[in-house]
Formats: structure tokens, sequence, C-alpha cells
């Protein structure tokens, strides 16, 4: 790592932020911040180089690797430019410090807000998400230092204040910073999600170093010397609960239980959008009416304990009998409140909070049953999980923002390990399906408000996955292995037969010939083919063929026939060494090169020639055979172009990838893309236990594809898919 590549820059740093002169501890700080952000991120573009090398070097076509060599190629070219851009934004902070939470007003600066919101596929999504996870992040990870930066900061700049609070090191800052630098690449949302992940991985995770070499300056500068943070208080700290506890303040409703501002981000801007969703609709804000007496997210939750929760399924020992069901958890939840306790005189009613969970945990639900990608059992045994999940977001709202939270977590793994079943059918007699249901079972008996359930059922769900795949596994790459070499025999047969007949075929050669090429010969080229790779006799086997075949031909001028005296000798004794290799009959060998030697013998003696064959057809003949080949042509060319779309969409289609075939009798199934077989264009599908379903060409998959036949089922996460598609949803209708 180059030390000097952020020093280098310091100059223009300076100069860049002198639109306003800052104390010398900041200036310090300046400097130490913008080269140590230099060394950090020449780390960071090293191993962006390296990743896009390895995935050029691991492509499956010539345009994949292509794409990563054209970006590895932009990113070296412009790599010094993004580094210059990067640290003179970072400089600049110092001068002109953004307050807390404000972005840089740049146009390439993601803002994390509910407008920035899209549809699943949309690349500034993408984008946006990994800005988010990075600053989330990293503002968990280094809360205290942050903390304790912000202050100091605050106390130095004459603009700030408690209620807007500066800290030029903050990671939102840091990250738009270089998410503008990264602007001028010419590269694709993949190749800039690889660059956002490395800054992530040797920048901001490393920001420690940086942000405690702050503090330190400014400690020995006598910046608030005897700040000291605590993290979060304990339970015990927290003042005691008032005597009416039904009765929460918004704030409190909202930050559900010691939850920090970050785990409740998405949920906070999802609550945007449906105000003003209701403001569009011409829905008046609520007002406090004193004959309503507002039940809490806490009494909330206890009346939802109160109900049985398999009361809505029907009575029968498998849960996923029938078609998924929607369950009106507004209506259920109505319900609940009609039945409450009304002894003060006031109606129980909803504050906003918890409406815009219920509808939100509706929303979620509405797309997973209706989501293709799952599988039919396991979309009606989550359907049964609509109760207990809003149980969980009323009490942990950070289920939205965390993927790590447990109850998304567990319902991620089923939904994925689940994707291979292709009908109700197969579940009887498949281990996997009697875990997920008992998964779902244990929910619905055992689930009373703690969430540790979901992380030990997630636990234990995962244990059993990795034995299964384990298995499966094995069973797969056997299965791989004998694909490939069926595969590669079938192919090196054809190869083999294909140059015979067509060597073969322009002469009327002697049967003892035909009979050694054919049925002897053809072995030992066979068994070069497959093993070319490694010995590279392929090409020797075959002029093996040429040269018996010339020495068949008249020779009459002398250097011809010295060369059928040099050549002769060597011939047989190849074609002997051959056949003896893969085991030709011995008996029979010996007559066969008996009556070969006979033939060459023949041929030098006479000085006779082997026969052209002249059954070819006339040249009026040839001129309709040429105008049927020209219209096949055509044909072909109005196929290929039909097709060319879908080829190409075949090229996403990754190892490990879940489709699905339709037959033509309406039936279905589902299979997992095992191996591509380069030397055949083949593609091997297998089921979830590993076993061979079926292998297709490209050519073949794209015709599937074309007819409707062939769908590619999508793998991520299933909250997450779930979650977009919401937010996009209402980012649409609040447009």
């Amino acid at each position: 790592m180059n030390k000097q590549s952020g020093i280098h820059y310091l100059r223009e740093h300076r100069e860049a932020a002198s639109t306003r002169p800052v104390p010398a501890e900041v200036a310090r700080i300046r400097d130490t911040v913008v080269a140590g952000l230099g060394d950090l991120l020449q780390g960071a573009f090293d191993a962006v180089d390296d990743s896009l090398f390895e995935l050029a070097n691991n492509a499956r076509s010539n345009n994949e690797q292509n794409r990563y060599f054209e970006a590895m190629r932009e990113i070296r070219i412009k790599r010094k430019g993004v580094e210059r851009h990067f640290q003179n934004t970072v400089a600049q902070f110092f001068a002109n410090p953004p307050h807390a939470g404000q972005l840089p007003s740049t146009e390439a600066s993601p803002q994390a807000s509910a407008d920035t919101l899209s549809l699943v596929g949309n690349d500034d999504l993408e984008e946006q998400v990994a800005f988010n996870a990075m600053t989330t992040k990293a503002k968990a990870h280094f809360q205290g230092p942050l903390l304790q930066l912000q202050a100091r900061f605050t106390e130095i700049y004459p603009d700030a204040t408690e209620q807007e609070p500066v800290n030029p090191m903050a990671p939102e800052h840091l990250c738009s910073a270089f998410t503008e630098a990264i602007q001028a690449l010419d590269i694709q949302i993949r190749e800039r999600l690889i660059l956002l992940k490395q800054f992530d991985r040797y920048v901001i995770s490393n920001l420690g170093m940086l942000l405690d070499e702050a503090n330190r300056i400014l400690i020995q500068a006598g910046v608030i010397p005897n700040f000291r943070y605590h993290g979060k208080k304990s339970q015990s700290q927290k003042p005691p609960a008032t005597a009416d506890s039904s009765a929460e303040s918004p704030s409190e409703a909202t930050a559900g239980y010691d939850q920090r501002p970050e785990d409740t981000v998405l949920f906070d801007q999802i609550r945007q959008m449906l105000a003003l969703q209701r403001s569009n609709a011409g829905m008046p804000p609520r007002s406090a009416d004193p004959s309503l007496r507002v039940v809490g997210g806490r009494e909330l939750a206890d009346m939802l304990n109160a109900i049985p929760l398999q009361q809505n399924w029907p009575e029968t020992d498998d849960l996923s009998t029938g078609e998924p069901v929607t369950v009106d958890l507004r209506q259920v939840v109505q319900q609940l409140l009609a039945k409450a306790d009304t002894q003060d005189g006031r109606q129980p009613a909803l504050n906003e909070v918890d409406e815009d969970l219920i509808n939100l945990v509706s929303m979620l639900f509405e797309f997973i049953l209706d989501d293709y990608n799952l599988s039919a059992p396991v979309q009606v045994l989550i359907s049964r999980l609509q109760i207990p999940i809003l149980k969980v977001v009323i009490k942990d709202k950070s289920f939205f923002s965390k993927a790590t939270h447990p109850a998304r977590k567990l319902l991620n793994s089923l939904a994925r390990a689940g994707i291979g079943w292709s009908s109700s059918d197969e579940k009887t007699r498949d281990k996997l399906y009697g875990q997920i249901h008992n998964v779902v079972q244990r929910i619905l008996n055992e689930f009373d408000g703690n969430i540790q359930l979901f992380e030990t059922l997630n636990e234990e769900f995962e244990q059993f996955l990795e034995r299964e795949n384990r298995k499966a596994s094995l069973v797969e790459q056997r299965t791989r292995e004998s694909e490939r070499g069926r595969i590669k025999s079938q192919k090196a047969q054809e190869e083999v037969d294909r140059l015979l007949r067509e060597k073969v075929s322009r002469y009327r050669l002697p049967d003892s010939v035909s009979d050694i090429l054919m049925n002897g010969w053809s072995r030992v080229m066979f068994l070069a083919y497959l093993k070319d790779d490694t010995e590279h006799r392929w090409h020797e086997t075959a002029r093996v063929v040429d040269d018996l075949i010339w020495c068949l031909h008249p020779h009459e001028e002398d250097e011809e026939r010295d060369q059928w005296v040099r050549v002769v000798p060597g011939l047989l004794k190849s074609l002997r060494a051959g056949l003896e290799e893969v085991s030709y009959n011995a008996t029979r060998l010996d007559q066969m090169m008996g009556h070969l030697k006979h033939e060459l013998a023949e041929a030098f003696r006479t000085n006779a020639a082997i026969e052209a064959r002249q059954d070819a057809p006339s040249d009026a003949e040839d001129e309709a055979p040429t105008v049927h080949q020209t219209a096949v042509e055509r044909q072909q060319e109005l196929e290929d172009a039909a097709i060319a779309e879908y080829v190409a969409k075949l090229d996403t289609i990754e190892i490990g990838n879940w489709v699905e075939f339709r037959l033509v009798n309406g039936t279905s199934f589902r299979c997992k893309l095992s191996a591509i077989i380069d030397e055949a264009d083949c593609f091997v599908f297998v089921n979830r236990m590993g076993l061979k379903v079926i292998e297709k060409t490209r050519v073949e998959l794209a015709h599937e594809m074309r007819r409707g036949r062939l769908t590619l089922l999508e793998q991520g996460a299933l909250i997450d898919r779930a979650l977009n598609a919401v937010v996009g949803n209402l980012r649409t209708k609040t447009a």
C-alpha cells in the first residue's frame, strides 16, 4: 500500500477547502483523515481489480469475460481521478460541514428518503440499498466515537448547534463522496456494487482508527476533554412507568423496545409514504379525541397473544392443506378492540403507528401469497404466520430494516429451502417438508411474544439444512461428474464418426482397409479425443488415417515412392500399437494387419489407384438441393433471430439457480442448474436431492423460454423482495 497516496494531494485539498478558514486542530484532522482515507482507498481499488480479474477468469462466455475486462480497464484508467475527486470532496466537508443526517447536495448522492426507493431490478435502488447498508452498519459499529466527534465538532464550528450538529467524518458523508466520485466510471451496476462492497470492506470498516485519532487531537486541544460515551441505558436506569401505562407517547410507540433509530429507518420511510397517501386521498390527520383511548403497542401485543393462532385454519394435521389464505388483520384487530375493557367509558382505538404496521404486514403477505417463485406447500405454510409476524413487528420494528432479524431470517430460510418443490405430492416423502411443517407448527403453538423462539428455530433449521445439503451436494457432484463424462464421450464419438465418414466416403477403399478404420482405429481415435487435453494425440491419430489413404494412392514419381517406403513401416507400427492399446482382439488384429499389408504391397507393386466415388449427383441434379438448402438456411436464420434475446438471457443463469419447466400436458417441475458442459453447450439440471432431472442445449432452452415453458425463479431473500415490491407500489401511488 502506497503510504504517499493521500499525502500527494494534500496541497490540493488545502486549496479546495480554503473557502473559509478552519481552526488549526481541524486542519490537522483534515490532513490526517484525507491521507488515511487515501491509503485505505488504495487497498479497496486493488481488491476491486482482483475481484474483476477473478470474475473474468471464471466467466462462462466471451461476452461476459469482455465485460469484466472492460470494467477493469475503465477503473484502472480513471482510478486516480476518482481518488482525487473523493479526497477533494472529503476535504471540503471540513471547510463547510453538512449538518448531521444531511447529505451533500450533489446529483449523484443517493438520498435516504422514500422518494429514492423503487421496484426490484432498478439499478438506483440496488445502489441505494448498498449505500444505506454501509452507513447504517458504520453508524452502529462506531456509535460511541461518532457521538463524541459530533459533539466536539459542533462545539468548534460557529454555525453548528445542538439542534443542528455537524460531523465532517460522518459515514453518510464519506459514502456519499465516494458514490459521487465513481459516477465518472462507465460501468454497469454489478461492477459498481463490487466497488461499493470493497469500499465498505477496506475504507468504512477501518474508519475507527481515524475517528479515534480525530477525537484524540480534539481532546489534546481541550475540546470537551471529559466527554464519555456509556452506550444505551440499562432497563434499571429507565424512569418508572406512569400509572396509565397503556397511554404510550408517540415517540415511545415509534421507537419500540430499546430500538436504535437506524433499526426503524425503513419503517419510518414507509410511514411517510403512507401519510402522504392518506393526504392525497383527502384524509385529515387524526386529532386527539378525548372519547378515544389509544391502545399502545404493548397492550395490542397482549391482545394478539390471547388469540389461538390455529383458529383460522382447517382442523387438520397437515397445515399445508388447501390454498394460501389472506387474513384480514385489520378486522382481527378491530374485533379485539371491540372486546377490550371500556371501564373508563372511552372507546379503544389504535394510533397511526400501529395502523401503519397492520397495513404494512398485510401488504407484505399480499406479495408473499402472490409470489410465483414460492413453491405451493411453503406458500400455504407461510400464510399461517400472518398473525405471529404482526405480533413480532408490533414488538420489534427492526424486522423491516435488519436483514439479521431472527423472524426475517427464518422466513427467508423457509422460502429458500422449499424453492425446489414442484407440487404438494412430493412433500409426504421429503424430510425437509416435515421440518418446515414442524417449524410453523411450533410458532403457532409456542410463540407468546418472545422473539428468541425464532432464533432457536432458525438455528435448528439451519443445522438440519446443512446436513441435508451436504448429502445432496455429494449426490449432485456424482451426477455432475457422470454427466460430464457421458456428454464428453458422446461428443467424442460424434466427432470420430464425422471425421472418418468424411475421409472414407471420398474413395472406394478395400473392405479390409474400411474395416480396420471403422471398427478398429475408431476406438483409438475415440480414446485420444477424450485424453487430448493431457496427451495431445488426437491430431496424431487423424494423421494416421490420412497417411493410410495416401499410401493406397498411385505413386509413379521416384520421390513419392521413396517417401512411401519410409512411411509404411511407421504407419503399420502405429496402427498395431494403437489397436493393442485399446485391447483389440489379438487374433483378429493379426488377420487384419495381414490383409492391410497385402493391400499396401499390391498398391505399390501394381501402382493401382483407389478409386474416387463416382456416384455424385450431376450438375442438373445439384440445382434443386441448392435451392432447398437455401430455404432451410433462411428458415434457420429466422429461428435464430427469434430466439436471440432468449439466448442472451440464458447467460444470466448461474450454477445453483432454480428454474421451472412446464410440460405440454400442463404439469410442471422445478429443478436446479447443476452444470454447464461447454463441450456440448449443454445445461444439466438436478432436483433438490441432487439427481439428474433433465438436460438441454442452449438453443433448446431458448426455444423453451420463447414458448413460455421455462421460467427463471427469483432466489433473493423473500422478505427483501416483498419489502422492495411494497415500497415500489407505495412510491408509485404517492408519485
